[in-house]
This record gives C-alpha cells, sequence and structure tokens, in this order.
C-alpha cells in the first residue's frame, strides 16, 4: 500500500499546519517580488510561482507522492493573492487615522506586509472531508496596517485577518454587545457602526492601553456615544454574569496556543449568563487545537 494511502488526515493536517507555521514563524519574507518574476519568466503563472517558492521553502517535491498529497491538498488550497482595495475600503480602515504615540509599555505605530509576504488571513477552513488547512495570502505590493507594540512586540493590529475573522461574529452581534479585550478597536468600531448595537461595552483591564484608545481612536468614533470602556479584568467580568448584554465577543489572546487555555476559562463562565450569546476570535482554530491535544470540546 502507497503512502498516501495510509496517512490519515489528521496527520496531514497537522504536517501541513507545522510546514506552514515554520515558515511564518522563521522567515515570512523569504518569497520575494525578484524570485517571483525569475520564476514567472520561465512560463509561470505568479500564483503558481509563489506555490512553488513555497513548497521549495518547506522542502516539499511534487516527486515523492506524500508531498505530492499535500501540496496538492493543502499547499494549493491554503495560498490567495489578495486584492488591497476591499480593506483599504472598510469603514475602520477609511476613518480612523493612527497616529505615531506611545503609552507606558505600549506604542502605536504602522507596520506592512512587504510584497508576496505570507501571513495568515483567516481561521482555518475545516472541509467536509476532515482537512483542516491554514489559510495563508499576500499581497503583490507593500500593504501598511495600524498596530500596536508591546515593548517592541507586535501585539494588536488591523490587519486582513482581524477583518476576516471577526466578521462572522460581526453579522450577528447585536443590542448591548460586552467586547472582551479592547486592541485598537476594530470590534467595537464596526459594531457601533450597526443600527441593530444600541451599546457596546469594551472590558480592558490595561489602563495604557485604554488611554492610548481614548486620546487617539475613541473620538473619531461616528458612534463613540454607543461606546463605553470599563477597566477590569475581563474573566472577573464574566464571573459575575453578564446580565443586561445579549452578545459577548471575547478576544483576549495572541494566537491559538496562548488563547487556547483562556478559550476554555471563559467557555465555562457562560453558564453564569444564560442570556448572552458567545462569540470567540479564532474559535475554529482553536477548537482545532484542542482537538489535536485530545481535548476537544463539544
Amino acid at each position: 500500500m502507497s503512502g498516501e494511502a495510509v496517512m490519515p488526515v489528521s496527520e496531514l493536517n497537522l504536517q501541513a499546519l507545522e510546514l506552514m507555521s515554520g515558515y511564518l514563524t522563521h522567515n515570512p519574507r523569504f518569497i520575494t517580488a525578484r524570485d517571483v518574476e525569475e520564476v514567472a519568466a520561465c512560463g509561470v503563472a505568479r500564483e503558481e510561482a509563489v506555490v512553488l517558492l513555497l513548497c521549495a521553502a518547506c522542502g516539499l517535491d511534487e516527486r515523492r507522492p506524500l508531498d505530492r498529497r499535500m501540496i496538492a491538498d493543502y499547499i494549493r488550497p491554503s495560498l490567495a493573492r489578495l486584492d488591497p482595495a476591499p480593506f483599504l475600503d472598510n469603514p475602520y480602515m477609511r476613518r480612523i487615522r493612527f497616529p505615531q504615540a506611545k503609552q507606558g509599555r505600549w506604542t502605536m505605530t504602522r507596520m506592512a506586509y512587504e510584497p508576496y509576504e505570507l501571513f495568515v488571513r483567516d481561521d482555518l477552513l475545516c472541509l467536509p472531508d476532515g482537512r483542516e488547512i491554514p489559510q495563508l495570502g499576500y499581497f503583490e505590493e507593500r500593504f501598511a496596517y495600524p498596530a500596536v507594540l508591546e515593548g517592541g512586540r507586535e501585539w494588536m493590529t488591523v490587519t486582513p485577518n482581524e477583518v476576516a475573522t471577526m466578521a462572522p461574529a460581526l453579522a450577528q452581534v447585536r443590542g448591548h454587545v460586552a467586547v472582551m479585550g479592547l486592541g485598537l478597536g476594530y470590534f467595537a468600531f464596526m459594531a457601533s457602526e450597526k443600527d441593530d448595537v444600541r451599546a457596546v461595552t469594551v472590558i480592558e483591564r490595561d489602563a495604557d492601553v485604554i488611554a492610548l484608545f481614548e486620546r487617539h481612536i475613541l473620538p473619531q468614533f461616528a458612534h463613540r456615544d454607543k461606546v463605553r470602556i470599563v477597566r477590569a479584568d475581563a474573566f472577573d467580568f464574566a464571573q459575575a454574569g453578564l446580565d443586561g448584554f445579549d452578545c459577548a465577543f471575547v478576544d483576549l489572546w495572541h494566537d491559538v496556543a496562548d488563547g487556547a487555555p483562556m478559550y476554555l476559562r471563559m467557555k465555562a463562565l457562560e453558564i453564569r449568563s444564560p442570556g448572552t450569546r458567545f462569540f470567540y476570535w479564532i474559535e475554529t482554530s482553536i477548537r482545532c487545537f484542542l482537538r489535536s491535544l485530545g481535548k476537544g470540546i463539544g
């Protein structure tokens, strides 16, 4: 029996995640515009050139059966060339301006993706056949985005990933919405723009993050009268129960690894707020991560 036949999809999922995570962690700018142009000069479409270059960077060879399966079932479905126009036309991006500013250990600035730099563009794509595909994207031109750094480390951003991964929850929240975790205020802004959202209460424990937001970003909100900031620990706030809140959006983590334990902790507190519908940032990815650890939940 061939290797292609015996490799279970769960192992392929893990292998694909490890390959792409390794690339993003160690050298997300390995592929350059010059590389793409050189491959395209051989008669290959630019999109295919990116596939070939990523495969080379990850040590994949289509002559090997398992590698061929990985390329066909994961690498090609993962990659997407993104059009910057929809992101630049986002209401938040159109309205909010971001000065260079500093408060405590936090610095508000702008970062950028270089041409063909790969990044996570959306939550994991879970297919009926059991595949869990990381969704990576790239721009062909330099793309700048707002960010807040903590001690020089990128911590809060508004990128295509945030826009995509928050869209499902934003489409559903209504009434009085609790937002756990302030960031750059993207979710609060977009929720406040909705006619069926009457109030947004943001729970944030860091005084300097709140100060940056209230000084530089909140005054630019068209519906800032809907928005209230509460300085508190989100878990303490949820422990007391969210009476009067129709919905809650929880975004307290930087990535899946640090988010998984916090996700489980907050899920356990949902019982204290039976009238509140909870939404979680990158929930699909977190649940897949937990399942891979044998901690799947219903």
